[in-house]
């Protein structure tokens, strides 16, 4: 397979790519290490904002740890971008998860997979998943119907989607999926995020030992919404880096 790579200072090699989801063709940003072998597949479901430039850095990042990195566009079919059309920010959110509603998402996450398998360099028995915010909560609708995945790592995913956000007009909550869960799970929430409630985090953190191949739980004191993000408001530099840290030695030990 041949595909159209730019070359990166950091070792790695990049660009979009694209790849058939059921009829339609869907795309994705690809970054791989810059040398022979065979490397452990990790795949991205991002945020509520798509593909942005931090999300193609994060890919990157993740590939210059030593891993074929693929974060799927879950929303191709719109044009590559969220919904334009909002009047409010909580509008914006809204359109955004039901563009990218499990049913749509995960069939592309597992295309992006399959993607990636074909790949000579990418190795086909150890594959990751890994998922921010709108993705952080799709990933767990992954792993409880896939056992192509070693590992999952959940970043501040909603525990239960409120009724706006979902296409049939009804709250949708992750935390019976635990039990369904295929991989074990890692799970990061800022101790100060104002976007989820308190109270559905605690629900999660006290479902997690239902989790049937096992969870790990970390909270971050006064971190906010989004902190692993260096370009947002709430970039908390210190929650960030041992967030990576412990997520890097949970793809470690699941994928070597």
């Amino acid at each position: 397979m041949k595909i159209n790579l730019t070359s990166n200072d950091d070792g790695t090699l990049s660009g979009w790519v694209h790849f058939p989801s059921g009829p339609d063709l869907v795309r994705g940003y690809l970054a791989i290490p810059n040398k022979h072998g065979r490397y452990p597949i990790v795949i991205t479901a991002h945020e509520n904002l798509g593909v942005t430039d931090h999300r193609k850095d994060v890919t990157r990042r993740i590939a210059s740890a030593g891993y074929v990195s693929l974060t799927v566009d879950l929303f191709s079919r719109i044009g590559g971008m969220p919904p334009q059309n909002f009047d409010s920010a909580t509008e914006r959110r809204s359109l955004a998860f039901r563009a990218a509603c499990d049913d749509r998402a995960v069939p592309d996450l597992q295309a992006g997979l399959e993607f990636a398998r074909r790949l000579t360099v990418g190795d086909p028995h150890r594959a990751a998943a890994l998922g921010f915010c709108l993705g952080g909560g799709t990933v767990l609708a992954w792993g409880a119907q896939t056992g192509d995945l070693a590992a999952i790592i959940s970043l501040y995913g909603i525990p239960v989607l409120p009724a706006e956000y979902t296409v049939t007009g009804q709250p949708q909550s992750r935390l019976p999926l635990l039990a369904q869960m295929r991989a074990p799970v890692q799970f990061h929430f800022g101790g100060a995020d104002t976007a989820i409630p308190t109270d559905q985090i605690d629900a999660l953190e006290a479902a997690a030992a239902t989790a049937a191949r096992g969870a790990q739980f970390y909270r971050y004191a006064g971190a906010g919404h989004a902190y692993h993000d260096d370009t947002h408001p709430n970039h908390d530099p210190a929650a960030a880096e041992l967030t990576w840290k412990r997520a890097l030695a949970f793809l470690e030990e699941h994928l070597t």
